[in-house]
């Protein structure tokens, strides 16, 4: 799953040895064994491993610790193209709204949702129905519902198998919902203040992970400018992804 911004600034791209320049010019069977991040996938993480994890402090079992320091609770922010707000999903209200999202092609191509409503529903119902781990929600900008997002722990993610996972590492996804908004540098503000928002508000976490589609030049080149740093290029079960990192550091340094 990946952002969709069809259209971000074509600023430059900071290009590295283990990620070279989405837009053209890399030897395609290029890329480094994944080392830094990588993507979320549809799988249960072993029973041992979730049992070592609630052994940590403030890692406790689910029901008993929120994992993600209450996104309902971090309330609106101001930014530059306007006051945003992660609003968790509600199935009954957003359903309709969010299958439709994912029903455009330039959505589908990447998140590979399309269809009727009852995928979209096991979609949501699976993040909500579960431990707490992952959390969809709606980007309300000035009120308004364009984006949708997925805040999650990447640590406690099948994700943190294919990566040196730091504890409350916090993953984003991201899709801006309607075409008209894409192309005009939305998805790249927008991120960078999910990722200041993350880190005010989670104190323990140090690090803003993603893993947008290669493919997705607009998606890749959003994250670079919103501050994130592209730690590998490295092949997934359906893609090839651009691993990204915004760290701690790097955001009070600038």
């Amino acid at each position: 799953m990946s952002l969709t911004d069809t259209g971000a600034e074509a600023l430059p791209v900071p290009v590295t040895p283990d990620c070279p320049d989405p837009r053209g010019g890399a030897d395609p069977g290029a890329g480094a064994l994944l080392r830094d991040d990588e993507e979320t996938l549809n799988l249960r993480l072993p029973a041992e491993f979730v049992a070592l994890r609630a052994e940590l402090p403030d890692q406790g079992p689910p029901g008993e610790t929120d994992l993600l320091d209450g996104v309902h609770t971090w309330g609106p922010t101001r930014t530059p193209v306007g006051v945003f707000e992660l609003v968790p999903v509600r199935v009954d209200r957003d359903l309709p709204l969010v299958q439709g999202w994912m029903n455009d092609p330039a959505v589908a191509a990447y998140w590979e949702l399309a269809g009727p409503r009852d995928r979209t529903e096991r979609h949501l119902r699976a993040q909500l129905g579960g431990d707490g781990g992952s959390v969809p929600c709606l980007g309300m900008l000035d009120g308004t519902a364009l984006s949708y997002w997925e805040i999650y722990r990447a640590d406690l993610d099948p994700l943190a198998r294919f990566y040196p996972a730091r504890p409350h590492d916090t993953g984003i996804h991201l899709l801006v919902g309607e075409a008209a908004h894409r192309g005009r540098g939305l998805g790249s503000a927008l991120l960078a203040a999910v990722a200041e928002l993350i880190m005010e508000r989670r104190s323990a976490c140090t690090r803003v992970v993603a893993e947008p589609d290669m493919r997705n030049t607009p998606s890749v080149t959003a994250f670079l400018n919103a501050g994130f740093r592209c730690s590998a290029e490295v092949d997934l079960p359906g893609k090839r992804a651009a691993l990204m990192i915004r760290d701690r550091v790097r955001r009070e340094l600038s």
